[in-house]
């Protein structure tokens, strides 16, 4: 579904938006951080990082959603990126849709990533009309899984190679959680 790529979201502490070439210095920061690249291959020198950002700027232009840049209003004008993808067609989960997170390190542990993922998924499902959006991670990333099962994301228990991670690293071994929109809908559901 096309979109106009004006798309803003906004939470109580953030604004999920499209980018702006002033975002991509510090996204060039994240991808060379040894800390937040820890569950990636490698880090990304800045030419790498730059191609990083410029494609997913492009699927934005393209579809008007994807991996949207994070603004705390006030604040920081980009602490990381939140959103929707469609990952390549080889992975056993494809054709899917993905919520994915990436913030610099000193935004950890502040519900930033949930926050905003929750805002993603709610996009996903209400004005993509998506049935269900996917997560995965190396096996080894506790801290990203703790993010899913915090947005209401199961574990499908269907473990994968990620093929696009070396064959003999540990980061090759994927886990896949995924929530549909009826169960997204029930967690977010004001009370009665």
């Amino acid at each position: 579904m096309n979109m106009p790529n004006t798309v803003i979201l906004k939470t109580e502490r953030l604004i999920i938006r499209n980018w702006r070439e002033s975002d991509f210095d510090a996204f060039c920061e994240m991808g060379a951080d040894p800390e937040v690249m820890r569950y990636f291959p490698s880090t990304l020198t800045q030419e790498e990082s730059l191609v990083v950002a410029n494609k997913i700027k492009s699927y934005i232009e393209e579809r008007g959603w994807g991996f949207w840049a994070l603004e705390i209003p006030g604040q920081c004008d980009f602490i990381g990126f939140t959103g929707l993808h469609i990952p390549k067609d080889d992975l056993p989960c494809s054709p899917c849709v993905e919520v994915g997170w990436r913030l610099s390190k000193q935004f950890w542990g502040k519900g930033y990533a949930t926050e905003a993922a929750t805002a993603s998924l709610q996009f996903g499902f209400s004005e993509l009309h998506l049935s269900e959006i996917v997560a995965f991670t190396a096996s080894t990333n506790v801290p990203s899984m703790k993010v899913m099962q915090r947005l209401g994301m199961q574990n499908t228990g269907k473990d994968f190679d990620h093929p696009e991670v070396p064959l003999h690293s540990n980061l090759r071994r994927h886990v896949l959680y995924k929530i549909t929109q009826s169960e997204f809908a029930k967690l977010n559901s004001p009370p009665m």
